[in-house]
């Protein structure tokens, strides 16, 4: 047990669907990273979420790890894995792989403790585990997902969606939509925000003093000077022009099928603006499908996430990777750093 009063970071990680592989990848990532739970760590992992969820599942795993609860006075238990009680479930009240009204609004509830503590400055970070848009629905809560309820909750205006890896970060303009939406919802002003929202993190969150950000087209081809669409002659590069005019490194767009080649092998760019969310997640997950960090960008707060969601088809098996999951920590916790360093 260290002091009451410990002055390491603190980093919130939510537990997601108690019915998904949330509880399972966060045993297994406290297992692979043994320093986590040590008192000579920078900083300290604290799960909102279920107590006795974490303490069934590691003995389902055959994990001989400590999994303690820890109260308002904040003492933290070196060599376990720390928990704040947000729930107690009883064992016969969650069936791996089955979501319902209950762990859709705990799931809910681990996230709103989370940004509360955030808030309130006594974490500072979250991440999150995988949580269930079917679950949310069932237990009458209507978000699409984390980013948008954060958005919403912390009263930000101007977010975006980033995914992050170590050889290629892309960034969303339009997200959760149907493909058949993406053309009318592009607008010079949307892509400029997600411009300038990109800009700001790169340099505040990542540390890059002069980003150079692409930005990619609609169509095959960039449309072709027109014959395949006129979305990048009428809306993208208008909107290009725009945000170098306020002094930002952006160039674009680029036909979709190759700038990711440019981004990745030639190392031409530290992002790539993407119009929607396949045309960035696709080259995103070949190259980072199970070390890839979700980030939202333009938060009051730093939020990270995994880049998976509660695999259902596989909760309970004890097959899950935590890498997404660790991946996610360790880049919160160089946010919280960098952030620090900007002075912001």
């Amino acid at each position: 047990m260290t002091d009451p009063v410990d002055r390491r970071i603190k980093l919130g990680i939510t537990m997601g669907c108690p019915a998904g592989i949330g509880p399972e990848i966060i045993v297994k990532a406290f297992v692979q990273r043994p320093l986590w739970r040590s008192g000579y760590a920078r900083f300290v992992p604290i799960v909102l979420g279920d107590t006795g969820i974490l303490q069934t599942t590691a003995a389902f795993l055959g994990e001989d790890v400590p999994i303690s609860s820890i109260l308002s006075d904040w003492t933290i238990f070196d060599g376990a894995i720390n928990v704040l009680p947000v729930s107690n479930l009883q064992p016969d009240e969650v069936r791996c792989g089955r979501p319902t009204a209950l762990t859709g609004e705990l799931s809910y509830k681990y996230i709103v403790k989370a940004l509360e503590l955030s808030l309130s400055g006594i974490i500072s970070g979250i991440v999150t585990a995988p949580i269930s848009k079917h679950g949310l629905r069932l237990a009458g809560i209507s978000y699409p997902g984390h980013t948008e309820m954060l958005a919403e909750k912390t009263n930000t205006e101007r977010y975006a969606m980033m995914l992050v890896g170590d050889r290629l970060k892309v960034v969303l303009v339009t997200i959760h939509c149907p493909l058949k939406h993406v053309s009318r919802l592009l607008t010079k002003e949307k892509i400029c925000e997600v411009v300038s929202i990109t800009h700001e993190a790169l340099m505040h969150d990542f540390g890059i003093q002069r980003p150079r950000i692409a930005v990619a087209g609609l169509n095959p081809h960039g449309g072709e000077s027109g014959q395949f669409g006129h979305e990048e002659e009428e809306v993208i590069s208008p909107a290009v022009d725009l945000s170098r005019a306020e002094g930002i490194d952006v160039t674009g767009p680029y036909p979709p099928d190759s700038i990711f080649y440019h981004a990745v092998m030639d190392g031409r760019f530290d992002a790539v603006v993407c119009q929607y969310h396949d045309q960035g997640l696709i080259p995103f997950k070949l190259l980072h499908f199970k070390d890839g960090v979700n980030v939202t960008l333009g938060l009051p707060i730093i939020r990270t996430s995994v880049d998976h969601g509660t695999a259902y088809d596989i909760a309970g098996t004890g097959i899950a990777d935590p890498s997404s999951l660790i991946a996610a920590v360790e880049l919160a916790y160089r946010l919280v750093c960098n952030r620090k360093k900007a002075g912001s």
